[in-house]
């Protein structure tokens, strides 16, 4: 049995790890308060941006197809772009993106034991370098700061994608990130971005996150658009200098919105993951300085209690 000075100096560490748990859950909490504003303030950006897309590429019809919006016949390759943390200690945050994509590829790219569609990863993020041990190839790695200032830090990854894409090397590109849903849910999403699928059903393809102060959803694109086409009137757009040129400077901002996007949600994801993990590593040491606390208080007494029989032993030895 361990002797109370021992489960004294348990007591302590384990009460010093408690306040570096409890700093670093503030911490966070703050860190998720400022990742939450981010993706708040762009998320309607986001979505009425890419209606604005929506509404080009739909005026466009006859006049020939987008390079970025154009589908390839047959998908041999494809890109994916991780999203993960550049550190841990913020529960199964990284597990679950992992997870996501590599079941994601191995239901819909691979018959069998064999792949039938190459896939290559951009990471973004130190831990996604996991996804190496699934087997999966890394051409690529981009640092992430924790918190996402402004939109420049992506366009380094936005660019590199759609040379990918136009050159041939990806038939499609996907972003694989965690959706931030509340401070208590987060959700990893495996999400096209090229090409660009105006008629993708999934609201989570067609339109970036949700916002419930517009009612921006894919649902009311749709409905948006089928009154605009039975409409009596015939609404005539005029492109300055000319539709092809609109979108070539529209679409890759709208790819480069969604990748920002992504990395906010990403962000806001995992300082909720991290203050939920360091909240219960607090819990978990309160109550096991509360159970070391009992097993400390029953040694003393049972120490109390011998030196008392043994008092009273040598007592009754000397009255004799």
């Amino acid at each position: 049995m361990a002797s109370t000075r021992d489960v004294q100096r348990r007591i302590k560490s384990v009460n010093n790890t408690k306040k570096i748990t409890r700093a670093m859950e503030m911490e966070a909490a703050v860190k998720m308060r400022r990742a939450v504003e981010a993706v708040l303030r762009t998320r309607t950006y986001a979505n009425l941006s890419w209606e604005t897309v929506l509404n080009l590429s739909k005026s466009m019809n006859g006049n020939g197809m987008h390079p970025l919006l154009s589908k390839r016949g047959k998908v041999e390759k494809i890109g994916i772009i991780l999203i993960t943390s550049n550190r841990g200690l913020c529960g199964g945050f990284n597990t679950a993106i992992i997870n996501k994509v590599n079941d994601s590829i191995k239901k819909y790219h691979f018959q069998g034991e064999k792949a039938v569609i190459e896939a290559e990863f951009v990471l973004v993020g130190k831990k996604g370098a996991a996804i190496r041990l699934h087997g999966h190839e890394i051409v690529a790695d981009f640092p992430k700061l924790d918190l996402a200032a402004e939109v420049n830090e992506i366009v380094p990854v936005a660019k590199m994608i759609i040379g990918d894409f136009l050159s041939g090397k990806y038939d499609k590109v996907m972003v694989a990130y965690t959706d931030f849903v509340s401070a208590s849910k987060q959700v990893p999403r495996v999400k096209q971005i090229l090409p660009v699928d105006i008629e993708a059903h999934d609201e989570f393809l067609g339109v970036v996150g949700k916002d419930t102060r517009v009612g921006v959803t894919q649902e009311f694109l749709e409905e948006k658009h089928e009154k605009h086409m039975s409409n009596k009137y015939v609404y005539e757009y005029t492109f300055e200098p000319s539709p092809r040129e609109v979108l070539d400077e529209m679409i890759p901002r709208l790819i480069e919105v969604q990748l920002y996007q992504a990395l906010l949600e990403s962000n806001a994801s995992e300082q909720s993951a991290r203050m939920a993990a360091m909240h219960q590593a607090t819990e978990a040491a309160t109550d096991m300085v509360k159970e070391l606390t009992l097993f400390y208080n029953k040694a003393r007494q049972a120490s109390i209690t011998a030196e008392i029989a043994e008092i009273s032993a040598g007592a009754n030895a000397l009255a004799e």
